[in-house]
Parts: structure tokens; C-alpha cells; sequence
């Protein structure tokens, strides 16, 4: 049997085709049980899929190119967690499409910003970094303030990543819109939002104008929440 793989080794498009065989089982191998997502992602409580709102405030994130100079992914080394808190895990980004991990850091990690500063804190450094931060070189976004949020196609953004797997309902998607003014305290029904989403939220003005809802609002309430969902005591007493 040994001496088999001449005739292997003399032809050289049986050994092309070999060679693509052998890497296609090997790549299916690693890759399908990657494409059933509850066989991959341990399931952690406390993470839900973004609020209307925050799912909006994230739409700005990524238009502006925030993830160019932010990354939102912690490792698991001595001086990222002494930094930044706990290493990212999987299930926080798990309803994120796409996900905003980034793979650079001019800026800051924000994996874990929720609740680090106030929301005038955020509303002063994102209309003028300058103002909090003298060496920042971050462009200054004062014009979010004067912009309504995007909030009108908000359930068709809900409906497309419902397909993706986002366990949104047809009720989230149904009440988006007012569910979006309800945690920005411009107008809606609270109660129907906390039904919806749990009562583990913010809901406040986020950028100091309480008679529209702005950008500047739904980008302050997507930074709040990351890092906010899961409780690592809790998480790292089930390890």
C-alpha cells in the first residue's frame, strides 16, 4: 500500500483534484457547524436585541465610520481587562449584524462605555471632543443635534434583521417607531416598551432637548447600552 501514491504523485490533475477534495471536507468541516449559531454562541442572560432606538443610534455609528477608530472587542490579556473590563464575549455581539468589533484603536475600546460617562458628558464630546478631551483629534458631530433621528423606516431595518435571525416579533416591529420616542421621553407608551424589551433600560432625554428626538439622542442611547446587558458576576459564578 505504501508505494500506492506513485500514480497519485505522477499525475498532477488526480493530484489537483485530490488536493481540492481533501480541502473542501476539511473546510466543511470547520465551517457548517458554524452556520447554527446556538451551537456556537453560549447563551447569556440578560442580552436582547437592540431597542428601536439604539438599533437607530447604531445606523449613525455606522455611517459615520465610528468603528474606523473604536473597536468594541476586548481580549482576553492582563491589560485589556485592567483597561477596558471584562473580555468580550460572544453573545454580546450576537444580534449584532454587522457586528462592530473593529480592528482598530485610534479612539478608545467602547465595548464597555455604557454608563462610563453621563449622557451631557457624550452630548459635549460629540458635538466637540475638544471641549471634554483637549487631545482628542476626533471630528466634532454638532450637527447630529440638529437632526431628527431616522426613526419612520426603523421597523423595516427590524423586519430585515427579524429574517437575519433577530428574534424581534412582529409586535416590536409593529410599535418601532413609538417604542423609539417612548425611551427618548418624547412621546409614546413606556410600559408597552418595557413589555417589549425588559425593564432593564434607558429611557430619558439622552441629548438635553426634550422636544425632538435627534440623532445625537439615538447615538447616546446605542453607547449607553454596550457593555450593559450582561452581568459578569453573575456570568463568571457560572463558569
Amino acid at each position: 500500500m505504501m508505494d500506492k501514491h506513485g500514480k497519485i504523485e505522477r499525475s498532477p490533475f488526480l493530484l489537483f483534484f485530490l488536493i481540492v477534495v481533501a480541502v473542501s471536507i476539511g473546510g466543511l468541516v470547520e465551517a457548517v457547524p458554524l452556520f447554527r449559531v446556538e451551537t456556537t454562541i453560549e447563551r447569556v442572560e440578560g442580552v436582547r436585541p437592540y431597542t428601536p432606538l439604539e438599533l437607530a443610534g447604531k445606523a449613525v455609528y455606522i455611517r459615520e465610520g465610528c468603528y474606523t477608530c473604536h473597536s468594541q472587542h476586548i481580549r482576553p490579556l492582563r491589560d485589556e481587562v485592567e483597561r477596558y473590563g471584562h473580555y468580550s464575549i460572544a453573545a454580546e455581539s450576537m444580534y449584532d449584524h454587522p457586528f462592530q468589533w473593529g480592528s482598530k484603536r485610534t479612539g478608545p475600546d467602547l465595548a464597555r462605555i455604557g454608563g462610563k460617562y453621563s449622557d451631557d458628558w457624550h452630548a459635549a464630546h460629540l458635538k466637540n471632543p475638544r471641549d471634554v478631551v483637549p487631545e482628542s483629534i476626533m471630528p466634532a458631530y454638532a450637527f447630529m443635534a440638529k437632526r431628527g433621528a431616522r426613526l419612520h423606516n426603523i421597523g423595516k431595518d427590524m423586519k430585515a434583521l427579524q429574517l437575519a435571525g433577530v428574534p424581534y416579533t412582529d409586535e416590536m416591529i409593529k410599535n418601532a417607531y413609538w417604542d423609539a420616542l417612548a425611551q427618548a421621553k418624547n412621546d409614546g407608551d413606556t410600559d408597552g416598551l418595557t413589555e417589549r424589551y425588559g425593564e432593564e433600560l434607558n429611557m430619558r432625554d439622552f441629548d438635553g432637548n426634550p422636544m425632538v428626538t435627534t440623532e445625537l439622542d439615538a447615538l447616546i442611547a446605542y453607547l449607553q447600552v454596550l457593555g450593559t446587558m450582561v452581568d459578569f458576576e453573575t456570568y463568571q459564578e457560572a463558569q
